[in-house]
């Protein structure tokens, strides 16, 4: 006996419930029309899950990063991963769209010299302009 995908689901129930949850994973946002079944909200004095666990002061970041530099050079690798490498600024584009990146992450991606190719995210964080890690000598 072979098991499908999903474990003991099988195949058609796997397909309709990722097209029962496709609204609202594109959306970023529950798509339900009956607002009871909304989960409710975080008291003030209750931890929402959108916030850094770390609190800012307490955040570190390699020399010659800031913390800043770490979330922004973090979020142009998720769109990119590490198969876009080695590439010029359109593939990069290109995989960061396939990818659904954010338009700040796209409007970074464009801004790069287009007759360069990179190696890593690491060039691309330079060629932006981010920080980047200082190397021991």
């Amino acid at each position: 006996m072979s098991r499908q995908s999903g474990g003991s689901r099988g195949q058609g129930q796997d397909e309709r419930l990722k097209h029962e949850t496709q609204g609202e994973v594109r959306a970023g946002r529950s798509t339900r029309a009956e607002e009871w079944r909304e989960p409710e909200p975080a008291g003030e004095d209750q931890p929402t899950g959108d916030r850094m666990i770390v609190p800012d002061d307490l955040r570190s970041a390699p020399p010659g990063m800031t913390p800043e530099d770490v979330e922004a050079r973090s979020e142009v690798a998720r769109y990119l991963g590490i198969h876009a490498f080695p590439g010029d600024r359109d593939s990069l584009v290109q995989t960061a769209r396939e990818n659904q990146a954010t338009d700040a992450v796209i409007g970074a991606l464009e801004s790069l010299p287009a007759d360069r190719q990179f190696q890593n995210v690491q060039d691309v964080a330079r060629a932006l302009g981010m920080g980047t890690e200082e190397h021991r000598a």
